[in-house]
């Protein structure tokens, strides 16, 4: 890899640090880029779907995944997972992400993983050509193209320290702190960096100076190279060894931290964990004249580094860079109150779920309610065997007769005078568990019994310890002798134009048990609905996860509501056409006892 991120490089966040996110969507939306640098974010407490963030002076969604194989499913072109869990946890996270795979690099801030974990990890990355930045670091930036969380600090300081675009600079350093004033030193002194990295100040660190100095080496956007390095460790040594043998040809400039070191009597670390002299090797002093001597660009002192970085650009005669066109964040933004994204009424024709009006409504398109609904409801254009399931659903649900519920309040409420809103809405609120619900029911039961195993005996020993009657099983008319065609009409459509109906094979073998003790148990319209619904969401791609989703949040339901809404109006506008006075019920069909009402 010679280039460590480019502007299509996406990123699935590890814990969702909304602010260093924000920060990298304000990046993105300076430098112009097309996608968000932020693909996924993973949120394994939250309960969230989404998360809002600003794009400029609008607003994105960033979804929400329990688990980093969910995010990675999901936005499979995002190759970077910035780990932002704790030094408990993010060992572990690593470790996931690494044996998922499709990760080119992994960036971990956490401080103090534990030394032997820490070993384990970076041989681990190294072996599937991983790499690690970190642990303990703000992370690395390619300017003008992506950037990790809050590395380069606010906006305005990016675009100050020139890391709004590439500059000649190969920065790589231990600090991230440092890291931000070098990053301005350059841009004061120089054209600004081409790629940078903050290596990460923990002792045993996943790539080291020389794994990013020699692809920085390979990169023709990169001049020449600045190395901060720090009292502590051996690193630095293998870049001296890189130079002596010719694999490092352009000119670097180092400095190592920590030279008043050997005016202690004893050991002292300074910040990173690392930062330890074990011998005289690791001191700052030694490693400083031991690069000195290889012919590396090395200061008398860190307050002369400004001075060799200008002596060293200007040597280069390199061609100015030119400035590319930014956008301005807004400095005040206010977030949006609703999220629509089903449908558009912007611009000159309304869309939806992208489908203009016209491309669905016209007679000329061949399109009919199933597809409306089909985009409205699960935004997605089914293919022309589910939206007619759906249509034939509609039409079969549509009305029942007037002495059912809903039926009866809409007339009641139409012959009180009502409007036809007003009627309709009466009957709609008696839908529920008794009255429709059934559709939801056989639904979740059925493929719970399915997606458990179950034969269809120990599915009835199941429901009667829930204490729960078969949702969709039953009819009080129909039989097997006397069957519901609305039901063979159902099942006759499905068997011709499924892929495939593995639920209702199995409702059927339960519906064989059940009417061997009762002919009259048969599978009734609602159950037919609710599992061939099932059937057909699994024939279209859905998950399980997915799937499960509808049924709770009363998908299937809303059918019954939609077709019933049909019939309803049907009986309101009978009453309001017949001019039927106010009604009343007769006395003589009440049962009046107000002293039993006292015993119960």
């Amino acid at each position: 890899m010679v280039q460590l991120f480019t502007k299509n490089t996406q990123a699935i966040f590890w814990n969702n640090n909304t602010t260093a996110i924000q920060r990298m969507l304000d990046y993105d939306y300076t430098i112009q880029r097309k996608t968000p640098s932020v693909a996924a974010i993973v949120a394994p407490t939250s309960g969230n779907k989404f998360e809002k963030f600003f794009y400029g002076p609008d607003e994105i969604m960033v979804p929400l995944y329990k688990t980093t194989a969910a995010a990675k499913a999901a936005q499979p072109q995002a190759d970077v997972l910035l780990n932002f869990a704790s030094f408990r946890t993010a060992y572990e996270v690593t470790m996931e992400a690494l044996n998922i795979g499709g990760f080119s690099s992994i960036m971990i801030t956490a401080e103090g993983i534990p030394e032997r974990l820490a070993r384990k990890m970076n041989e681990f990355a190294r072996e599937q050509n991983v790499i690690v930045i970190g642990p303990a670091t703000v992370g690395a930036i390619a300017p003008g193209a992506f950037k990790i969380a809050n590395i380069g600090g606010t906006i305005e300081n990016i675009v100050q320290s020139k890391l709004h675009r590439a500059g000649s600079c190969g920065l790589v350093t231990r600090s991230g702190g440092l890291f931000n004033e070098l990053s301005n030193i350059i841009s004061i002194n120089a054209d600004g960096i081409a790629e940078g990295v903050a290596i990460g100040g923990d002792r045993f660190v996943g790539s080291v100076f020389i794994d990013n100095m020699l692809r920085m080496e390979k990169n023709p956007a990169v001049k020449y190279m600045i190395l901060l390095g720090e009292v502590g460790g051996t690193e630095e040594y293998k870049v001296i060894e890189a130079i002596k043998e010719g694999k490092i040809k352009k000119p670097v400039i180092a400095w190592c931290i920590g030279t008043i070191a050997k005016y202690y009597d004893s050991g002292v670390q300074f910040g990173h964990a690392g930062a330890s002299a074990n011998g005289e090797m690791e001191t700052a002093e030694y490693k400083n004249r031991a690069m000195a001597e290889v012919g590396i660009h090395v200061p008398a002192s860190f307050n002369d580094l400004p001075i060799m970085i200008n002596k060293v650009f200007n040597d280069l005669k390199l061609a100015d860079i030119p400035e590319p066109e930014m956008s301005l964040c807004p400095s005040v933004r206010k977030s949006k109150e609703f999220i629509c994204t089903i449908s558009d009424d912007r611009g000159d024709e309304a869309t939806y779920a992208g489908f203009p009006i016209s491309s669905v409504a016209t007679p000329d398109t061949g399109k009919g309610i199933g597809d409306v609904v089909s985009l409205l409801w699960f935004k997605k254009q089914y293919p022309k065997w589910a939206t007619e399931f759906i249509e034939t659903v509609i039409k079969t649900v549509a009305d029942h007769g007037p002495a059912v519920s809903g039926a009866h309040n809409a007339k009641v409420t139409a012959r009180a005078g009502k409007s036809v809103v007003e009627s309709l809405v009466t009957g709609l609120l008696t839908i529920g568990p008794r009255f429709g619900g059934a559709i939801d029911g056989a639904a979740k039961y059925f493929k719970h019994a399915d997606d458990n195993n179950m034969d269809p005996k120990a599915f009835l020993n199941y429901m009667k310890g829930e204490g729960v009657p078969i949702p969709g099983i039953g009819h009080r008319i129909k039989s097997l002798k006397n069957p519901d065609l609305r039901v063979e009409g159902l099942k006759k459509f499905a068997r011709e134009y499924f892929p495939s109906t593995p639920l209702l094979d199995y409702a059927l073998t339960v519906e064989q048990l059940t009417t061997s003790k009762k002919e009259n148990l048969i599978l009734n319209v609602d159950g037919t609905i609710g599992i061939l619904m099932v059937d057909m969401w699994r024939a279209l791609g859905y998950d399980e996860a997915e799937i499960n989703e509808f049924i709770e949040s009363g998908t299937l339901n809303s059918f019954f509501i939609l077709g019933r809404t049909i019939g309803f109006i049907g009986h309101v506008l009978d009453e309001k056409r017949l001019a039927m006075p106010m009604y009343r019920h007769p006395m003589s069909d009440i049962l009046y006892d107000v002293q039993m009402a006292e015993k119960i």
